[in-house]
């Protein structure tokens, strides 16, 4: 069993108290790691490093090519080492290794390679005034960024909130998920091996109560950028009420995904099956509200279940698993009690159970003909469960995505692009897909509307959330006598 540290101050460490946390793996649930619990005042010691080496530090005082080259550095590490953080990342979360493989860590390598060429775009500008005098603006590191990551995605989603961050010279102190922490020990090696200036980066590992809320309460941290449920989200922004940090939050979402009748059915069906049940239905942005024109809804029904049943699950290892476990036995539990509410609520089309005996696996399932005021439409499941709802046609299909707390992504299939144009301005979302799912990139910010949260990540929308904007004015008068000067004639 492996045996981690975190890392503080560009060194590794225990707990001060020696206390750790265990790493179950969700398809065999067996130990296989230890890692720390961190301590307030192991925190206190990040933050104090952080702190140190954003103030006296040379990180914010290199050039933006100085930094930039070792966000290159990382990237080359991590493609090295790709296949390793790979296979922990798997064992780690039961995610599957085709998707640990092929997505999750290669396209973390490219977030730091984007951000170590793109962050030469988030620059002030010079802003023309009716005086005379030189005004412009200036983007500045905001200084201290606690960063908090969720469980479903934690080595893509430490990339994008560490290279964005340090790129503009801020430093960072990050915690990971305790449910998914060892991918990002394992990044924390590679911040060693790049040579990171100590303190830039630090690792943290613990439990959200004692390092979430001492990183969002404390005086020393100047921003929080915090991605997880809107309930945490929540305690986030009344931690942070303290001394009225910066915050970005990307929170919980009930995406609609919406099916009308004059799409390519094969296609859609498809994409549908994506949206649901990739990372087994673990993610923020899943298509977990199905909306279908009633046109072809029973046909697209029976052709979604088709597919559905042909989903292999099992091992996460295997190259032809579909379906791994979800994280671990709590959710498990939470998942199928929602699938047990779905019964009451709805038509039950496909799967509902769990299949084996050991892991933490649920069957893919699907519910037709659900209200949207069901429950199971209403409340994020995160798991693989789908809810189809009957609608007339795209304006009714419309109101119903709307007709939710939530407003993270969104999905319309279509071949009528001039109609997914007008749906996608109507959808009151912060992304749409229109004949996709997915289509996350460096270059395209990402956040929610409503109780998905505010702010952004990635793009240069993401990246000037982590600055903060100075102005500054020169006064130009002739003979240098301005009006506030000769103001009281004295």
């Amino acid at each position: 069993m492996n045996h981690y540290k975190m890392y503080i101050d560009g060194k590794f460490c225990d707990a001060e108290n020696g206390a750790v946390l265990e790493s179950i793996n969700p398809a065999t649930e067996e130990k296989i790691a230890l890692f720390p619990k961190a301590t307030t005042e192991d925190l206190g010691r990040a933050i104090k490093a952080a702190r140190v080496a954003y103030d006296e530090g040379e990180w914010p005082r290199m050039t933006l090519p100085e930094r930039s080259s070792f966000l290159v550095k990382i990237a080359n590490l991590i493609r090295e080492s790709a296949y390793e953080i790979s296979r922990i990342e798997t064992e780690d979360t039961g995610k599957t290794l085709k998707q640990t493989t092929f997505i999750d860590i290669p396209v973390a390598a490219n977030a730091y390679e984007y951000f170590a060429g793109a962050a030469c775009e988030v620059k002030g500008e010079t802003i023309a005034v009716p005086a005379p005098a030189l005004s412009y603006t200036l983007r500045e590191p905001v200084g201290v960024v606690g960063a908090i990551t969720p469980w479903n995605y934690p080595f893509l989603m430490a990339a994008w909130k560490i290279a964005s961050s340090i790129v503009l010279g801020n430093t960072v102190v990050f915690k990971p998920s305790k449910e998914a922490s060892l991918s990002s020990l394992e990044l924390a090696k590679i911040f060693e091996k790049a040579e990171l200036p100590k303190g830039v980066v630090n690792v943290i590992t613990g439990d959200g109560v004692t390092i979430g809320h001492g990183l969002a309460s404390s005086d020393l941290v100047d921003m929080v950028s915090f991605t997880g449920s809107t309930d945490v989200g929540r305690d986030v922004m009344r931690s942070a009420a303290g001394n009225l940090k910066k915050l970005t939050l990307e929170l919980g979402g009930k995406s609609p995904n919406i099916v009308l009748k004059d799409c390519d059915l094969e296609t859609a069906a498809n994409g549908s099956l994506c949206a649901i049940f990739m990372n087994q239905g673990q993610m923020c942005v899943a298509g977990s509200r199905l909306l279908v024109e009633e046109a072809v809804y029973d046909k697209f029904v029976d052709l979604l279940v088709s597919k559905t049943k042909k989903l292999k699950v099992g091992d996460p290892c295997d190259p032809a698993t579909d379906i791994g476990p979800v994280i671990n036995e709590k959710q498990k539990k939470t998942i199928l009690n929602y699938i047990a509410i779905g019964k009451k609520e709805a038509r039950l089309v496909c799967g509902g159970g769990s299949p084996f005996n050991k892991g933490f696996y649920v069957e893919p399932t699907i519910f037709a003909d659900a209200s949207n005021n069901s429950r199971i439409a209403r409340e994020e499941i995160f798991g693989p469960v789908l809810t189809i709802i009957k609608v007339k046609d795209a304006q009714d299909a419309v109101r119903v995505a709307n007709d939710t707390p939530y407003g993270l992504a969104a999905m319309v299939w279509t071949k009528d692009l001039e109609k997914a144009a007008t749906v996608s301005r109507q959808l009151r979302v912060g992304t749409v897909w229109v004949n996709t799912f997915g289509g996350f990139y460096n270059e395209a910010p990402f956040g929610g509307y409503k109780q998905s949260g505010f702010g952004r990540e990635l793009g240069k929308e993401g990246m000037c959330e982590l600055t903060q904007v100075k102005h500054v004015n020169i006064d130009l008068t002739p003979g240098g006598k301005t009006l506030v000067a000769s103001w009281f004639g004295v």
